[in-house]
């Protein structure tokens, strides 16, 4: 009877180890994407806005990008940064309490 529970707890501590590897990959992925830029129509689809919204952000300064030949790129990471920071939650008051 003790193999089975010594076998057990071998199986889950390696299944907790698969868990960990797991999320460790998924976390450097997130981190590589936020390197990654992206041109406007990938923008526009992300964010459901139109060109000439874009266009406004890029103008007023919203959203930084890159122009390279006419062709415009952003960060991902900006875009985060963008909608972070005009995250808006009504069930809690600026102090962050309900």
């Amino acid at each position: 009877m003790t193999e089975i529970i010594d076998l057990l707890l071998a199986l889950s501590q390696e299944i907790k180890d698969i868990k960990a590897r797991i999320e460790l990959i998924r976390a450097t992925r997130a981190e590589c994407l936020k390197d990654t830029w992206i041109d406007n129509q990938d923008v526009l689809q992300a964010l459901h806005i139109s060109q000439r919204t874009l266009q406004t952000f890029r103008s007023n300064g919203t959203l930084p990008y890159s122009k390279i030949q006419g062709k415009f790129y952003y960060k991902v990471s900006d875009i985060e940064e963008l909608l972070q920071s005009n995250y808006y939650n009504p069930n809690f008051k600026c102090d962050g309490n309900k």
